[in-house]
């Protein structure tokens, strides 16, 4: 497939279409209650946005950590199954987040990026941004890719 680049506006072929993802997205239960939509996809890269609900207030009106989490994890998700597929299995190895800023009340979009496609190992950074453009939390990413060791 090929779908335009949200940074730079060049069409790069994608494993995986925007549709194909949000209707992955759509089917998995444990995700069901954020409301994720894909609203962009590259090779690559994936731009979660991510609608405010009150479920997820914490005291004192600022959304929980666990939907930025929750968010920069599926975005990278994503963001690998556009290189390799629908019918890849990688999962989540490792996650690291820095909470930066507090959103309010408010939606944000969350943007993951691969970094290094390896045969074991996938790297990969996420960020989560207010709709005004405000850098909210960082997260650095490590997928495992199952069978890889029997490949290689």
């Amino acid at each position: 497939m090929t779908e335009k680049s949200p940074q730079h506006g060049a069409s790069k072929t994608t494993a995986v279409s925007r549709a194909e993802l949000q209707k992955l997205l759509s089917e998995q239960r444990f995700l069901e209650r954020y409301g994720f939509r894909v609203r962009s996809i590259a090779a690559g890269e994936c731009v979660l946005a991510v609608p405010f609900q009150h479920t997820f207030e914490r005291p004192g009106g600022i959304v929980s950590g666990l939907v930025f989490m929750g968010a920069a994890d599926v975005a990278m998700w994503f963001a690998i199954k556009t290189l390799l597929g629908l019918d890849d299995g990688c999962v989540t190895a490792e996650m690291k987040t820095s909470f930066l800023s507090a959103a309010r009340q408010q939606d944000f979009r969350c943007r993951a990026r691969v970094l290094k496609l390896g045969k074991r190992l996938v790297y990969g950074v996420a960020e989560c941004v207010s709709l005004d453009r405000k850098l909210l939390t960082h997260h650095t990413l490590t997928y495992i890719r199952p069978g890889a060791e029997a490949a290689g």
